[in-house]
């Protein structure tokens, strides 16, 4: 069990460690013993074959000491290998800077100075999460609106056209669609999403819903899915918008088959 967190049970897992920090690493390297990990340390930037012959669950990376290479090889190697689990763990950083870092693959996010224990819970979270994606593959996708939600792919449609969601606002539309029009609080929300208590103050949620709400907006104009609920949470329903002219996915695959057989008329007149 991990100190601090008696009767919390630890699955094994291999992690690999990207930093140079000395301190750091022989406190965190001790803890990963007692739960009995397999983890190795890395000092510097492996190739992502490299990283695909080590099987890991995740590795954790201080983006500082891969220097002005560390976008690219983040953006490589999460491109390279998507099942594997990456949380970023560097010093002070601007907004700007983690928002690039969390869509190019990245899953999480830890700022140095930080607790082992953080660092730990955060990779069992990341690793959680993908573990049930991994579930999900035989899933039917759901149908909401105009929108088709597909667990398999990670992803949202519009008529067959991607909605273009990062990894985690597909998961926060999943999350929300499932509740099946009920009110979510934010802080389950975050617990569920993000994997662990939401700090007082935080407007994660808040942030992800705007960009996702804009997204579907943007991709399904007539219509509304997400309703804000002041001081509470969310719900998920797909409603019109009022005075909109509304086609659902059914009634565009019939317009598109009397296209065709009209198009077909058309064409035998000539033969």
């Amino acid at each position: 069990m991990v100190e601090g967190t008696p009767g919390a049970p630890h699955a094994p897992l291999r992690l690999a460690v990207l930093d140079r920090d000395s301190g750091f690493l022989q406190v965190l390297g001790k803890r990963l013993d007692r739960l009995g990990w397999e983890h190795r340390v890395l000092a510097g930037p492996v190739s992502s074959d490299a990283l695909v012959s080590m099987r890991l669950s995740a590795v954790v990376v201080d983006l500082a000491i891969l220097g002005p290479q560390a976008w690219e090889w983040l953006e490589r190697a999460c491109a390279a290998l998507p099942g594997l689990g990456v949380v970023v763990c560097t010093g002070q950083s601007t907004v700007a800077q983690r928002v690039r870092g969390l869509r190019l693959g990245a899953d999480d996010w830890v700022t140095k100075p930080c607790h082992p224990e953080e660092v730990i819970a955060r990779v069992e979270s990341v690793v959680r999460r993908r573990r049930r994606a991994e579930a999900r593959v035989d899933v039917e996708p759901v149908v909401a609106g105009e929108v088709e939600i597909r667990a398999d792919q990670f992803q949202a449609f519009v008529g067959g056209r991607s909605v273009d969601l990062t990894r985690r606002e597909f998961e926060l539309i999943e999350l929300l669609a499932a509740a099946q029009g009920r009110v979510l609080e934010r802080e389950e929300i975050y617990q569920r999403v993000w994997g662990y208590a939401m700090a007082r103050g935080d407007r994660s949620v808040d942030v992800f819903v705007r960009k996702l709400r804009q997204k579907l907006e943007k991709a399904s104009p007539s219509w509304r899915y997400i309703h804000t609920h002041f001081g509470i949470g969310y719900r998920f329903a797909p409603e019109p918008v009022e005075g909109a002219e509304v086609v659902t996915p059914l009634a565009e695959a019939v317009a598109r088959e009397a296209a065709e057989s009209a198009a077909e008329r058309a064409e035998s007149v000539y033969r």
